[in-house]
């Protein structure tokens, strides 16, 4: 059995443990689209994306994959609505692993949206506010030139050349809720914005906004098309079951 395992989050990771784990006699791919950090995993590390193998489909027949599991980020829409469409076209199973969301506690200023500009307009009250919405453009950038400072938190550079008021923070999750504070404190952010990720690793700036009650403006999921899985076992049962059915007929 050969399976192609799309990651680049921690879910990803302990889902490939667990394959590993369950399946020590499987072939696992895993791939990421760019290589922020080496990910310390039981498998074939690809990364770069499915173009320079010609496309998701043809990467899946040359290595003869066997079947598909999506843990990639809740907002990495287009990756998983095009894997899902190969494994079908191509006959071959797909399981998408989504970690719920965030939901608002007591105490939570969220204001939620659904539309990256129209949160980041929404902004413009505020004169201090830290960005972790992953990488934004000019012209997002430019929804905020009323306000005097803003902090963008990326992993990896920003793409767009960056105003002058716009200060970039490189750095890597997870986060401790200690230094999280101490961010916000030592730049006296007003307002923080971000997308509803879900999970443990980024949580820690929404306990701290809280504490310090800041207001959260707060990308919503986009939808998803299809099913998904919010549980490990619940994955991993569906696809015991048809392993035992490819075990009985290879290729069925």
């Amino acid at each position: 059995m050969k399976l192609l395992l799309l990651g680049g989050t921690a879910d990803a990771r302990k889902l490939c443990a667990l394959l590993h784990s369950q399946y020590p006699d499987a072939e696992l791919v895993y791939s990421v689209a760019g290589l922020v950090r080496i990910p310390q995993v039981p498998a074939q590390i690809i990364s770069g994306g499915f173009r320079q193998y010609g496309g998701l489909a043809k990467y899946c027949n040359a290595q003869s994959i066997d079947a598909i599991v999506d843990a990639t980020h809740p907002f990495a829409t287009v990756m998983s609505t095009h894997a899902r469409a190969t494994a079908h076209n191509l006959g071959m199973p797909y399981w998408r692993f989504l970690r719920p969301a965030w939901e608002p506690q007591t105490d939570d200023q969220w204001h939620t949206f659904s539309d990256r500009q129209a949160l980041l307009q929404a902004m413009q009250k505020h004169q201090r506010v830290l960005l972790t919405m992953g990488q934004v453009t000019s012209e997002e950038l430019s929804l905020l030139n009323q306000v005097s400072n803003v902090w963008l938190r990326t992993a990896v550079e920003p793409h767009c050349e960056l105003p002058q008021q716009v200060t970039w923070i490189k750095a890597i999750g997870p986060f401790a809720l200690a230094d999280e504070q101490k961010l916000m404190q030592q730049h006296q952010i007003q307002a923080l914005a971000c997308k509803n990720s879900g999970g443990d690793a980024t949580s820690a700036k929404l306990i701290a906004a809280r504490e310090l009650q800041l207001p959260v403006y707060m990308l919503q999921r986009p939808p998803i098309d299809g099913s998904a899985y919010a549980h490990f076992d619940q994955l991993l049962s569906q696809l015991n079951e048809w392993h035992k059915r490819w075990k009985a007929h290879p290729g069925f």
